[in-house]
């Protein structure tokens, strides 16, 4: 059992990162959550390490490109607890390349994390809330939805396409909250993963100096959720100082 000021908060990406550390700070805040992701191990680990400081939390695997898997994620939390109260669609890779590389195996990756994840994640929770009349979907979106840089242009893309994807949701949106989060460089595995290799390294070590914790984007994500059932914040750009 939950207690009444407990929300059921469901995180997709939650093995590393932003997800890892959004987990971290909504259990500590009394929040269950249940966490998502393709690393079933971390997950597991992470669980414990919750549990072991007082907090409830739940995982199963999950697949964002799988429509199915998705829906699975939800309903299955759904289930389990009686209800969810927010979604957060986390999930993400950034696969940096020019567009002459043609590494069109990459961009098709992008569109399914990126994009059609947080689509998926979507028509998952939406009628659920819709029937209870109330709930709360938060779209990690980026600093990247608002310029394009070269080597990014796919990455922007499919975060340009998440920020229109969630201000739509939101004007069609009485009762549910809407919410898009936009960090700039953030201290996670992003950089780590696909694209070219010398722009990897780059990138990197641009987030290395330049990048905030993760933590501080757990924090606004906490925020948004703490807020009063009528006050909905619709959209947060954050940035590291150093990013200027």
């Amino acid at each position: 059992m939950h207690s009444p000021s407990s929300k059921i908060v469901l995180i997709t990406g939650a093995s590393s990162g932003i997800g890892e550390a959004t987990a971290r700070r909504l259990a500590a805040d009394g929040h269950h959550v249940v966490i998502g992701a393709r690393r079933v191990d971390r997950l597991a680990a992470l669980v414990e390490q919750l549990r072991r400081a007082g907090g409830t939390a739940d995982l199963q695997e999950l697949d964002v490109t799988s429509r199915d898997s998705v829906r699975s994620f939800v309903e299955d939390a759904q289930e389990r607890n009686g209800r969810i109260d927010v979604l957060i669609n986390n999930a993400g890779v950034m696969a940096l390349s020019t567009l002459d590389a043609l590494r069109v195996d990459e961009w098709d990756r992008m569109i399914d994390v990126n994009l059609r994840g947080t689509m998926y994640g979507i028509a998952a929770a939406l009628p659920i809330m819709r029937s209870r009349g109330s709930g709360h979907i938060i779209n990690i979106a980026s600093s990247s939805a608002y310029r394009v840089d070269p080597t990014a242009a796919i990455y922007c893309a499919t975060k340009f396409a998440v920020r229109a994807l969630t201000e739509g949701l939101r004007q069609e949106s009485r009762d549910i909250r809407v919410t898009l989060v936009s960090p700039g460089y953030t201290h996670s595995e992003l950089t780590e993963h696909g694209g070219d290799p010398d722009v990897r390294a780059a990138a990197r070590a641009a987030a290395d100096e330049l990048g905030m914790p993760a933590s501080a984007v757990a924090d606004v994500i906490a925020h948004a959720i703490a807020q009063p059932d009528a006050v909905d914040v619709n959209e947060i750009i954050m940035r590291s100082t150093a990013q200027g």
